[in-house]
C-alpha cells in the first residue's frame, strides 16, 4: 500500500512540474500580449503592468482548470480585457470621489513627473482615438499582426466581427485624423 502512495505522489509532482512547464511556455509567448491589452484600455504604463501581472498570477491559478490549453491566449486576452475595464471603472470612480466639488484658484493637479508624463504621451497610440472595443481589434490585428481568424478566435468571436469593428476603428481613425492630411497637403 505504501508502495502505491508514493507512486501516486511521484506521478502528482510529475504532473504539476509538467503543467508548470506548459504554463511558463504559454505565458513567454503571450506576456507582451497581455499589457498591451491592459494598455490599450488603461493608458497608463504602471497601471496596464500592474493588471498584466494580476492577469498572468490568475491565469496560473486556474491554469490546471483550462480544458482546451490551446486557447490559452485567447483566455488570456479575455481575462486582461476584463480586469483592465474593471480597473478603468474603478480608477474613473475614485477619481470622481478625490476631486474636489470646485475647482479653485487654489487646486493643483496630483504630481506626476514630467518623465512619466512624456513617457504616457509617448506610448499614447493612433488606436487610442477609437472606442476600447475596436481597439482591442486594432491592437491584436494592426500592432499586434493576428490575421482576422486568429484575432476572432481570441476575442471569441467570429470573423465577420473582426472585419466589421476594424473597418469602423478605420473609418473613425480616417476621420480624426484627416486634418493631418489636409494640412500636409496644404
Amino acid at each position: 500500500m505504501h508502495e502505491h502512495a508514493e507512486r501516486l505522489v511521484g506521478s502528482l509532482v510529475t504532473a504539476d512540474v509538467e503543467l508548470e512547464r506548459e504554463f511558463e511556455a504559454r505565458l513567454a509567448d503571450s506576456s507582451r500580449l497581455a499589457f498591451r491589452i491592459a494598455f490599450s484600455v488603461l493608458r497608463q504604463r504602471e497601471d496596464a503592468e500592474d493588471v498584466a501581472q494580476e492577469a498572468f498570477a490568475k491565469a496560473y491559478r486556474n491554469f490546471r482548470q483550462l480544458r482546451d490549453r490551446t486557447r490559452f491566449r485567447a483566455w488570456l486576452v479575455r481575462m486582461t480585457w476584463r480586469m483592465a475595464l474593471d480597473r478603468h471603472s474603478a480608477n474613473r470612480r475614485r477619481l470622481a470621489r478625490e476631486l474636489p466639488v470646485e475647482v479653485g484658484a487654489g487646486f493643483t493637479w496630483p504630481e506626476q513627473s514630467r518623465e512619466q508624463t512624456r513617457l504616457d504621451l509617448h506610448e499614447t497610440t493612433t488606436a487610442d482615438l477609437v472606442p476600447e472595443k475596436l481597439r482591442l481589434v486594432v491592437v491584436l490585428a494592426g500592432i499586434e499582426g493576428h490575421d482576422m481568424h486568429e484575432v476572432g478566435a481570441l476575442l471569441d468571436v467570429p470573423e465577420g466581427t473582426v472585419k466589421s469593428r476594424l473597418f469602423l476603428a478605420r473609418k473613425q481613425l480616417e476621420e480624426r485624423l484627416s486634418w493631418m492630411v489636409t494640412d500636409i497637403r496644404n
